[in-house]
């Protein structure tokens, strides 16, 4: 069997499992809407892009819309990959981190990208979600920064924000990465309409690719 079947198996096999809705081989992407005040919902158009990329890129199938579901309603179960951004304050409700608690811990998969101001934040709030875990930083020779496209100084520098290095963290659950964090990095920013950030092409491209590997990374770990 060729590497891109043995892919499509895989997320054939994941898209079926019981513990999410989302049915055969069309891969979608859903914001989390979570409570505390932050604009968890800007720059819609960065999954759709993304979306369309992974499709023209891959074998995988998406459907390139954009959807939000909230952080405590159990249709966070139908989608086996979750984005989460914003500028400011993420406060959790009991219901929410219980929520997302069990959907982490039955496979489901959450990238979370500070937008600059979310920092701070969502590290208080990961930390009620897992008190016993840590945000690890991942090593430069992680497989997701290895392939499909490699990026061999962890996740791209897309905006500047405070001018630090980019760093990517993660919470591992039975050895599975079940969150994966981006600070001073931002490659959200980069999926979304050109017109938005203004960012050039290679910038765009740089960030779109790193998408790629987050989510052929978080369907065949």
């Amino acid at each position: 069997m060729t590497r891109s079947g043995i892919l499509f198996v895989i997320v054939f096999l994941l898209f079926s499992s019981p513990e999410f809705g989302q049915r055969g081989d069309i891969f979608k992407i859903a914001r989390l809407k979570y409570s505390g005040g932050s604009d968890w919902y800007n720059d819609p158009s960065a999954e759709v892009n993304l979306l369309n990329y992974v499709a023209e890129h891959t074998t995988i199938k998406t459907d390139a819309k954009y959807r939000f579901v909230d952080a405590a309603s159990t249709d966070i179960f139908d989608y086996p990959f979750l984005f989460a951004t914003g500028h400011g304050n993420m406060r959790l409700t009991e219901k929410e981190i219980s929520n997302l608690r069990e959907y982490l811990k039955k496979g489901g998969f959450l990238y979370v990208d500070d937008d600059y101001g979310l920092d701070k934040y969502f590290r208080r709030e990961i930390k009620r979600i897992f008190p016993n875990k840590k945000l690890l930083e991942l090593p430069f020779d992680y497989g997701l920064y290895r392939k499909p496209y490699k990026f061999p100084y962890g996740p791209p520098k897309i905006h500047k924000h405070n001018g630090k290095a980019p760093q990517g963290f993660g919470i591992f659950i039975n050895g599975r990465l079940a969150v994966y964090y981006t600070y001073e990095s931002n490659p959200s920013d980069g999926w979304v309409d050109p017109e938005v950030h203004k960012d050039p092409p290679e910038k765009r491209e740089e960030a779109l690719k790193f998408g790629v590997n987050l989510v052929l990374w978080a369907l065949t770990q």
